[in-house]
């Protein structure tokens, strides 16, 4: 099993050793524990809030690698959304657990399908796409899995400003550098009678609470049929996403890293090999292994020393059901999963490259780079020390650095396109958790969107009741608007600051938001202030460590700006709002230092030319000359497109000119090229001098 170089006691030490090293590159790429359980913490809570935001119609759910804690570069996120007022049962008793006149019931029927397989028989009549979906069958109808996708695809593209196409169950598109998967499905809140023996079967994992947790939820059904099956176009795969999530929950750290590892060499290894047996195998395939090895109690006792060896045992698990065809789903064992996909000729050459593998032993993890890198240090210095604490590995402040940026990430995400009534619905759910019991990061998490919510509202009341002929009335929304602004700077960082430097500038205050702008550079010039996971660690041990999450957000960390295009901040850059909007993106996200110097340059240029020269002289430098510190690769656009702006407004139109062209080369993250081209023409158009 081990390298050949290594033998006897050596071998064992030598394995041992491994182990370590890769377990302290599997905890530094995918994360530690402490890491790993916070970034489930800030899906689990946005799961909560955003399931109260959501409209009543639907259920959204993030599910897959993501909602399990894992992180790969190049991972896509997976949701699922169900409609809630529809409901599958699996007999005509459990239709009594509902009301017929707010449920429309769906029986699952089986009979004719694969194991893991059903149709959806509609029971009572609705005017939603679950009837448009139906066709008939032995005089009855069901809901159509294929045609039940197509028609909420459609659905999607035209309410959501984004384009996806099928793919799979699922749709699929691009939102910025993310790929998104949604997949539309059906919810039952009873556990499949083809699944019951599973329950049985989890006497050693996981415990009895996890189990009947899982079995209390139910189950999905995706929008997929089997290729073998006799209505392929008409099934519906069961899906049990919310109980895998909460299996990998119930994993111990080194079995969750287990499962990592076979994730990392299935992408670098397995699927680069042979175009024959390229995606034969999917992480799926990786997760069920790993499940069945920790049931059967074939690696109960992992740990950094011995890490390799749960590897190992699942390897041999992929090589024998693979060489028998078998891949048995692990709630429906009778659902092969290998029935459609691994046979025949494709199915003798993935044996023969896993054969491969096993005949190396663990030298076959030296084709992954990435595993690599952690194994060769250790054989080429076999007395290399290997530390694997966690609390030295990654101390606080990096693990501080993950969760502000990884709670920035779903924030920005979510937070897209908050109307009034939405607004009000957040701050409803606000004041319900307030008083729930809540983890640090769950405060913190609740501070940075109360902060959010409030600057939302505050936007848009003003440009609502912006009348300049009823006074009164814009009085008293201007000074609510102030307050939740004030408010929103106590519960957020730094850069929440802006949000009310924006609304001095819109509301023409400008020395006002000058002294707000004063007040951010101070904090901003901090030598502590974390920025993109940037900081000084020094600095920031020694001001904040030990001091609570909230107190380290708002002393010390600065998120980029996200700006709601359905929202007007600045006059200045409604063309670019337009644009992004008109090119299905709901925001604009300016780098803080960008909009810092941008805000500075609007204020100066009412008050003093001179000022305000030096700050476009500033927001000139930054952009010319920043390498990716302050202003990361895919916000170079709209950052040439606020300077050109900048210059514009001076009436230095060579230059402006010049950033506009900037601004058209950059990736096209916050899709302003139709803003910039118009401004282009315009420039051209009034000032026949400057030419292209």
């Amino acid at each position: 099993m081990a390298f050949s170089t290594l033998n006897g006691s050596s071998r064992v030490l030598g394995l041992q050793h491994m182990s370590e090293s890769v377990y302290c590159g599997l905890c530094s790429k995918l994360g530690t524990s402490q890491r790993v359980a916070i970034l489930r913490e800030i899906q689990d809570f946005y799961d909560l809030i955003f399931k109260r935001l959501s409209s009543r119609e639907e259920t959204r759910m993030l599910s897959g690698s993501t909602r399990e804690g894992i992180q790969i570069e190049g991972s896509d996120h997976d949701y699922m959304f169900w409609p809630n007022d529809h409901r599958v049962i699996w007999d005509m008793s459990q239709s009594e657990f509902y009301h017929s006149n707010d449920q429309t019931l769906i029986l699952a029927d089986s009979f004719e399908c694969p194991p893991g397989f059903s149709l959806l028989k509609l029971l009572t009549p609705t005017d939603s796409l679950a009837e448009f979906a139906c066709v008939r069958i032995n005089d009855s109808l069901y809901v159509s899995s294929s045609e039940y996708k197509k028609l909420n695809l459609l659905a999607y593209n035209m309410l959501n400003l984004r384009k996806f196409s099928l793919h799979g169950p699922c749709g699929t598109g691009v939102v910025g550098i993310v790929e998104y998967d949604t997949a539309w499905c059906f919810v039952s809140d009873f556990w499949p009678h083809s699944a019951l023996s599973w329950k049985d079967r989890c006497r050693l994992w996981p415990d009895s609470k996890v189990v009947n947790d899982i079995v209390k939820k139910g189950c999905h059904f995706v929008a997929i049929g089997h290729p073998i099956g006799l209505h392929e176009n008409e099934e519906w795969r069961i899906s049990f996403s919310q109980a895998e999530y909460k299996l990998v929950y119930a994993m111990n750290h080194c079995q969750f890293l287990t499962y990592g590892l076979l994730k990392l060499f299935l992408k670098e290894v397995i699927n680069l090999q042979s175009e024959e047996t390229v995606n034969l195998l999917c992480s799926y395939h990786m997760k069920t292994v790993v499940f069945w090895a920790i049931q059967q109690n074939t690696m109960p006792h992992l740990c950094p020393q011995n890490l390799l060896t749960g590897f190992w045992v699942c390897l041999k698990f992929l090589l024998k059901w693979v060489r028998e065809g078998i891949c048995p789903n692990f709630f429906i064992p009778q659902n092969n999963m290998f029935l459609a996909k691994v046979h025949g000729s494709k199915q003798y050459s993935l044996f023969r490259q896993l054969y491969g593998y096993y005949s190396k032993g663990l030298a076959c993890l030296l084709q992954s780079p990435s595993i690599s890198s952690y194994i060769i240090p250790v054989l080429c210095n076999p007395r290399l020390y290997i530390c694997t604490d966690e609390d030295i590995m990654v101390p606080e402040v990096v693990n501080d650095a993950y969760f502000f940026h990884d709670m920035h990430r779903f924030i920005a995400f979510e937070s897209d396109s908050f109307s009034i009534q939405r607004s009000i619905v957040g701050i409803k759910t606000i004041e319900q958790l307030v008083d729930s019991p809540l983890t640090p990061c769950q405060k913190v998490m609740l501070q940075k969107f109360t902060a959010t919510v409030l600057e939302h509202i505050a936007f848009r009341l003003h440009n609502k009741c912006f009348n300049p002929r009823v006074n009164k009335q814009m009085y008293i929304a201007d000074k609510l608007s102030c307050s939740m602004l004030k408010i929103a700077v106590r519960f957020g960082c730094i850069s929440d600051m802006l949000f009310n430097a924006m609304y001095q500038y819109k509301t023409l205050r400008h020395m006002e938001a000058l002294s707000i702008i004063e007040m951010t550079k101070m904090r901003l010039a901090q030598p502590y202030m974390m920025y993109r996971k940037m900081l000084g660690v020094r600095s920031y041990i020694q001001a904040l460590c030990g001091q609570s999450l909230s107190t380290k957000m708002k002393r010390a960390v600065a998120l980029d700006i996200a700006l709601d295009n359905f929202v007007c901040y600045i006059n200045e850059l409604i063309p670019e709002q337009q644009s992004s909007l008109q090119n299905k993106d709901n925001s604009l996200n300016i780098p803080v230092f960008v909009m810092l110097h941008f805000l500075e340059f609007l204020c100066y240029r009412h008050i003093d030319a001179t000022l305000a020269k030096e700050a476009l002289d500033k927001l000139h430098a930054l952009v010319h000359n920043d390498r990716g510190y302050y202003i990361i690769d895919i916000c170079r656009d709209i950052s040439w497109e606020i300077l050109g702006i900048c210059q514009q407004i001076t009436g230095d139109f060579e230059s402006a000119l010049y950033s506009f062209q900037q601004s058209l080369s950059q990736f096209e993250f916050n899709n302003v090229r139709i803003a910039a081209q118009r401004r282009i023409h315009d420039i051209i158009g009034t000032n026949t001098s400057v030419c292209m």
